[in-house]
């Protein structure tokens, strides 16, 4: 946890982004690494689990980083945690709650009350376009014989 707090601070410092930082670990070895790099790279994604967990994936040359667990510098917004859920880590650990970054001017917790309303009532209007087409694709993909299920 020490390592994902250094980092946060240290890039932080550097004007790499927010004040965040998390490492993926492997049997008691760090196998990634990622900070906040919203601002230093215009990307709204790169936050530093969802950085880290790349970095682990690339280093391992693999998708699934079972058997691996996550520390971040903060509890992880819906968008991260999704990520660790998706990168099927065994554990997520976390210093900072998120409502300790609302207090410092990061509000997440719209994302959450936005996430709990019926789709109907969220302020991103979600619609369904071509739902035959794309299923097409992935009656497709169900009979393809070399795919890599994940």
């Amino acid at each position: 946890m020490r390592a994902a707090i250094r980092l946060a601070r240290d890039k932080m410092r550097q004007n790499c982004g927010g004040p965040f930082g998390a490492v993926v670990v492997k049997a008691d070895r760090i196998v990634g690494r990622g900070w906040n790099r919203v601002t230093s790279t215009n990307d709204p994604t790169a936050h530093a689990e969802v950085v880290a967990i790349r970095d682990a994936c690339r280093r391992l040359k693999q998708f699934s980083l079972a058997g691996c667990e996550l520390y971040a510098s903060c509890e992880p917004c819906p968008m991260c945690l999704a990520a660790a859920y998706w990168a099927r880590l065994d554990r997520v650990y976390y210093a900072a709650t998120r409502r300790d970054a609302t207090r410092a001017g990061f509000d997440d917790q719209r994302f959450y009350r936005e996430l709990a309303r019926p789709r109907s009532r969220r302020a991103l209007p979600l619609r369904q376009l071509l739902r035959d087409e794309a299923r097409a694709v992935l009656a497709e993909w169900q009979l393809k014989p070399d795919r890599i299920a994940y």
